[in-house]
């Protein structure tokens, strides 16, 4: 499924109200991470995936990995990304592999090709009914997105935390912290932002409860 909203695109002014509550929708509020039954790796080409899955496991957080991810036909390959034919969920689980994590200890799916496939094809391959607790792994301007496609399409007595990872963009980092002192980051984070109003609209993701004031007119 193709984006149809541009990941780089125009931003307007911000106030300082909205950039906070910008912040909080596209991020999430800060949580101490914690053990959890199981940690959900989302697929991408990024290190970050697999070194804070990496990280996760090694600090106790979890004892078993749901990988995700097959060959995206529409995602830009990461700089350093050199498998380019194959899965994502491969390439993740070789990492893991490399680093000490048992095999038995993974679970997961390799044919997905965008966020919302990650999660419905990782339903196919383990049973979230059995679990209370979910930490997942991705980058930290989409974990907003990719919480709400877990609330939406899994069992909904599950506690979620997010365990993410900053990216870089042209050189500048967008973090929760500088995101809007860019023109990058406020692009990157507004457009997670209206696609998290498009994708809760069309029912692939939990939606918005509320949109913030004063942006009404870039949601239609």
């Amino acid at each position: 499924m193709k984006p149809l909203i541009p990941k780089e695109m125009k931003v307007p002014d911000l106030n300082s109200r909205q950039i906070e509550e910008l912040t909080n929708i596209v991020f999430l509020p800060e949580v101490e991470p914690t053990y959890c039954d199981a940690i959900f790796v989302f697929a991408g080409t990024h290190p970050g995936h697999w070194e804070k899955a990496i990280e996760a496991y090694k600090k106790g957080y979890s004892q078993k990995l749901i990988v995700t991810g097959g060959v995206s036909p529409t995602g830009v390959k990461h700089p350093h990304w050199k498998d380019q034919n194959e899965s994502e969920a491969n390439v993740i689980i070789c990492k893991l592999l490399e680093n000490g994590i048992k095999r038995d200890s993974i679970v997961f799916e390799n044919k997905s090709r965008n966020t919302l496939e990650n999660v419905l094809f990782a339903k196919e391959v383990f049973d979230f009914s059995s679990i209370k607790s979910l930490l997942f792994v991705c980058k930290n301007h989409a974990c907003g997105r990719q919480y709400r496609t877990l609330v939406q399409h899994i069992p909904n007595n599950i506690s979620y935390v997010s365990f993410g990872f900053n990216a870089h963009y042209q050189g500048h980092t967008v973090s929760r912290d500088d995101w809007m002192k860019t023109e990058i980051g406020r692009a990157r984070v507004f457009g997670e932002y209206l696609r998290i109003l498009h994708y809760g609209k069309m029912g692939h993701i939990f939606p918005l409860e509320k949109e913030v004031e004063g942006l009404e007119e870039f949601s239609s």
